[in-house]
């Protein structure tokens, strides 16, 4: 609150101010980021990158089916044809192996969604896409202070985009932030954000007015956000210090080891765990679902269980609502929607067995700053 009332008592709220340069920054410096504009939400820098790449009607862009609409709807508002690529068996993020097959003559751009902050296999992706000539945006909306061979994720390709929704690490109600790791589009990409017009440049002093010169839009957040999302970006280690213990608690307990628990609390955790229902099943305990990897805690966004179909999934989660516990599963397969059955009937008729299996059987547990306190209840 400290921060959102000095925003408020510099008189400038309306954003590009003092906050967002401290966010901005902070990310230019601490992760090696050429330039980063913050944005309302990570739809809005999405967006931008579409622009900036110069989708248009036509194009063919590659994205993996499991995941939000936003990654999709970026691209098909410029008139993109989107392509659809499988999942990886043992885990949600796109088969860079899929990839080539789907490039055609038509193709301008691949989007890698980092899913749960766990980096996609960037250095394969890049290569296919510079012997294409094509752009590679990454979708990092999970993927905070998370990492690839030592690198940021949203630093790799030639531009990234993340997100500070509530349901993120490090958030602000709503807030994005795009990344531009290719020179070529600083430029234009201040103007797009500034509404179409030269006004970044003008108050730095590098032009006597400004003007539209471009299309834009209103992209860039209000200061009041930005105050809140500073606040967070300065407890970004305590927060994620905190979430990798949660990570680490539910790892170990459901390994069967219930020993040592950093975070949550036994009966918490006994709750989650539900032996009683999982004994009620007709399959043995120990197999009633997989759990993460532990090299998938990444920067511990999320923890999911996958079950062996839909139906012990929803038993599952039901149970887990009758303790007041809330479990959720995650996006549903694009290429599976009625919008693409409508707009993309090729795609609709492709069979990705991995993207349909994680949305049908994968099970998020809570995993939230407050969550330890509330596990002692």
């Amino acid at each position: 609150m400290e921060y959102i009332q000095d925003a408020i008592n510099r008189g400038k709220i309306s954003g590009n101010g003092h906050y967002t340069h401290l966010c901005q920054e902070f990310f230019e410096q601490r992760y090696g980021i050429q330039k980063c504009l913050l944005t309302n939400s990570c739809t809005d820098a999405l967006e931008m990158a579409a622009i900036l790449c110069d989708i248009q009607a036509g194009d063919e862009v590659i994205i993996p089916s499991f995941t939000f609409v936003s990654s999709a709807n970026a691209f098909v508002l410029r008139g993109a044809k989107v392509v659809f690529v499988d999942s990886h068996s043992d885990h949600p993020n796109m088969d860079e192996r899929l990839i080539e097959e789907l490039i055609t003559p038509k193709t301008k751009a691949i989007v890698v969604v980092h899913y749960g902050g766990e980096a996609c296999e960037m250095d394969t992706i890049m290569e296919i896409a510079n012997r294409h000539n094509l752009f590679v945006i990454e979708d990092a909306a999970q993927a905070i202070n998370s990492f690839y061979k030592g690198k940021a994720l949203g630093s790799i390709g030639h531009l990234g985009c993340m997100s500070f929704h509530e349901t993120k690490n490090i958030q602000c109600g709503e807030g994005g932030m795009l990344m531009i790791n290719d020179p070529q589009f600083i430029k234009r990409a201040e103007i797009l954000w500034e509404k179409g017009t030269d006004r970044a440049a003008f108050f730095r002093g590098e032009v006597n007015k400004y003007g539209w010169v471009d299309i834009g839009s209103s992209f860039l957040p209000s200061e009041l956000n930005a105050a809140y999302l500073w606040a967070q970006l300065e407890n970004l280690d305590k927060i994620q210090e905190r979430r990798k213990a949660i990570w680490e608690d539910y790892f170990r307990f459901f390994k069967g080891d219930s020993s040592n628990l950093k975070s949550l609390s036994l009966q918490f955790l006994k709750a989650i765990s539900n032996d009683e229902l999982r004994m009620m099943n007709e399959y043995p305990p120990n197999s009633s679902f997989h759990i993460s990897h532990s090299s998938f805690m990444a920067n511990a966004h999320l923890f999911y269980l996958l079950f062996p179909s839909q139906a012990t999934r929803t038993a599952y989660s039901e149970a887990l609502k009758e303790q007041g516990i809330l479990a959720v599963f995650h996006y549903q397969s694009l290429h599976k929607s009625e919008f693409s059955k409508m707009h993309f009937p090729n795609q609709y008729k492709r069979s990705l067995p991995n993207s349909d299996r994680f949305s049908n059987c994968l099970l998020r547990l809570p995993l939230f700053y407050e969550l330890p306190a509330i596990s002692q209840r």
